[in-house]
């Protein structure tokens, strides 16, 4: 049984149309990148996937069971979600800011258990964020926040976690945690990733450290391709889907081949 598993969907606003007869399932241990330019619909399907929107037609499948059938408690114990950017107005701690993802396992009128803590601690441990558990949210980085919605989303304790773009907006360096971040999960506690990014070489990232992954490309409202990196990723696809020339270029990376999208200087489609 796939964890997610996405049947023929179809969405538009109103007489808009934004894609349409999408179809992928993926399984734990997986990370799924979603490739597209701006406004093409990477956000919309992933939420359609979280249950925030509801396809026109199609059905999908969490964990075997029917999306618009689940109780809301059944969805948030089974994804958690990173968005893009996240703001908070009010100063809550660190530890506070990760604790709100044990919600889905608390009851109304219940205060966290030790257990909820003690999963808080290790979650922040896990994103390398334990020193800061008490500092005010709001006087964090951009980077160390993600870190923080990250921890968050892990305290949820699904065995699936969606992303919207994680990296945007970071530094050369807190992208690489982030990065560096997903795949330890992945590899070490199997977790299933759903990655909507602008940067196709994310997917060939993952690839070099040889966790499964696969790229979809949504182009004008329906996959253009599906499948590994090394196979999806070419000059051609890049050219039609962004409109530039671009040159795959492959090399030795400490004994793990890899490869990187390098668009060429001057030329556009």
């Amino acid at each position: 049984m796939a964890m997610i598993d996405v049947r023929n969907i179809t969405f538009g606003y109103g007489d808009t149309p934004v894609f349409r007869d999408i179809c992928f399932s993926m399984d734990k241990g997986e990370i799924f990148c979603l490739l597209g330019p701006n406004g093409c619909g990477k956000t919309t399907l992933l939420d359609c996937i979280l249950g925030l929107l509801k396809p026109d037609q199609g059905r999908i499948m969490i964990q075997g069971k029917d999306s618009s059938a689940c109780p809301s408690g059944h969805l948030s114990r089974s994804m958690a979600y990173v968005p893009q950017t996240h703001e908070s107005t009010f100063p809550y701690t660190v530890s506070d800011m990760v604790l709100m993802g044990r919600a889905a396992h608390i009851p109304f009128f219940s205060t966290p258990g030790p257990e909820d803590l003690r999963i808080v601690r290790q979650v922040l441990d896990q994103v390398g964020m334990a020193d800061m558990s008490e500092r005010p949210y709001t006087m964090l980085s951009g980077g160390e926040r993600q870190l923080v919605i990250i921890a968050r989303a892990l305290a949820q304790k699904t065995p699936a976690i969606v992303m919207d773009e994680p990296t945007a907006h970071l530094d050369f360096r807190h992208e690489f945690i982030v990065l560096e971040t997903i795949m330890n999960l992945v590899r070490s506690q199997g977790l299933a990733v759903i990655m909507a990014t602008h940067f196709p070489n994310h997917a060939f990232h993952f690839e070099s450290r040889d966790i499964p992954t696969r790229v979809a490309l949504l182009h004008r409202g329906s996959f253009l391709s599906i499948g590994p990196p090394r196979k999806v990723l070419t000059s051609a696809s890049i050219r039609t889907l962004y409109g530039i020339d671009s040159t795959i270029v492959s090399f030795d990376n400490n004994g793990a081949p890899q490869s990187h999208v390098i668009p060429t200087k001057g030329e556009t489609a």
